[in-house]
């Protein structure tokens, strides 16, 4: 006769009381079933667990040690309940998730920090590269997940799921000698440098010498190429370079106290982002949960201090330089200035006086 699982957990209780009325109220049981339990559980073993006293039950040698094997039982069950609901939340698992360089700065980390600070058994393997990489990499079973830009010629095996539209900006320096214009026109950035990301197939960087060929200038003069957006940001403080990168990557680096958004007058760009993953494969609860934290992200407001980073580092520069009679200054503004200057010395005056 096997043991049934049931009575080990009905002994335990009973164990834990000492005395099977307690027991049976505690497990919602009449007391002679709980005893017909305890039966079947000394038959299951072949010796008695229990002795009857006047003040209840005691354990008998035998019964000690299977209290001590319920225990551990019970743990032991406890830990499976956990990792099965855990499976069935996306709080277990490893996860290979592909992403695009721009994507890797700004969108990515968050989502990846909330999806494993809510999961310390989940485990991540990251790959940056560029679409025409990482998608054949997912159809091939390599990856769980990408998150690129929309796929220009679509994967039959691949379900491209939207995330977010974002718009690319030109940044500076704010020692560039572009930074104070409120307005830049097109034409303005046809002698500049650039670092532009590298590009095998279509991109912002492509399209970005399409829309310089829409309106009869020559292509952008690109001075560095790297798939790295942290090089690119941290790369144009120190220099006069200028970069087209996603909005949202400025907020998320350190350099942005040092850069500045170019306000380009016919330059406006936007695209897609999308998570990927395999038509009919697999798509285990981790994975649907990540996908969950990267469209909640997506859909989060942006934070709106370009401006106010961008007004600060010109300001910083405009204390460290000379001001121009060329300058931008507002002759009624200085003049209310003026007045507000002269009658706060003349209030000062008149207290000494």
């Amino acid at each position: 006769m096997s043991i049934q699982l049931r009575d080990i957990e009905y002994f335990a209780v009973v164990a834990e009381h000492g005395q099977l009325q307690r027991a049976a109220a505690a497990l919602s049981l009449s007391q002679p079933a709980l005893s017909k339990s305890v039966q079947r559980l000394e038959q299951a073993v072949g010796t008695k667990v229990l002795l009857r006293t006047p003040k209840g039950v005691e354990l008998t040698q035998a019964g000690e040690a299977l209290l001590g094997k319920a225990r551990g039982l019970r743990l032991a069950f406890d830990a499976i309940s956990r990792e099965v609901a855990d499976l069935g939340n996306g709080l277990v698992g490893h996860l290979r998730l592909g992403t695009g360089p721009d994507f890797s700065v700004h969108l990515v980390p968050a989502a990846c920090a909330e999806w494993l600070q809510a999961a310390p058994r989940a485990s991540l393997q990251v790959t940056v590269g560029t679409a025409d990489v990482l998608l054949p990499a997912l159809s091939r079973g390599e990856l769980d997940l990408t998150v690129t830009a929309t796929p220009v010629h679509p994967y039959e095996d691949v379900i491209a799921e939207p995330l977010i539209d974002e718009e690319f900006v030109v940044f500076c320096s704010a020692n560039h000698r572009l930074a104070r214009r409120r307005r830049v026109a097109l034409a303005d950035l046809a002698q500049e440098r650039w670092a532009l990301a590298v590009t095998g197939g279509p991109s912002p960087q492509r399209d970005l010498h399409h829309i310089f060929a829409a309106q009869a200038l020559p292509a952008p003069r690109i001075a560095v190429e790297s798939n790295s957006v942290p090089f690119r940001l941290h790369l144009l403080p120190a220099t006069d370079l200028l970069a087209f990168l996603p909005k949202r990557a400025f907020q998320d680096t350190a350099a942005r106290a040092h850069l500045v958004e170019l306000r380009v007058e016919g330059l406006s760009y936007r695209r897609t982002v999308t998570v990927c993953h395999r038509r009919q494969a697999y798509l285990s609860p981790a994975a649907r949960r990540l996908i969950g934290i990267l469209k909640a992200h997506a859909a989060g407001p942006i934070e709106r201090n370009t401006d106010k980073s961008a007004a600060s580092a010109v300001g910083k520069l405009a204390q460290s330089t000379p001001r121009h009679a060329t300058d931008d200054v507002d002759p009624a503004a200085a003049r209310a200035n003026t007045r507000k200057t002269l009658r706060r010395s003349g209030r000062r005056r008149d207290r000494r006086a």
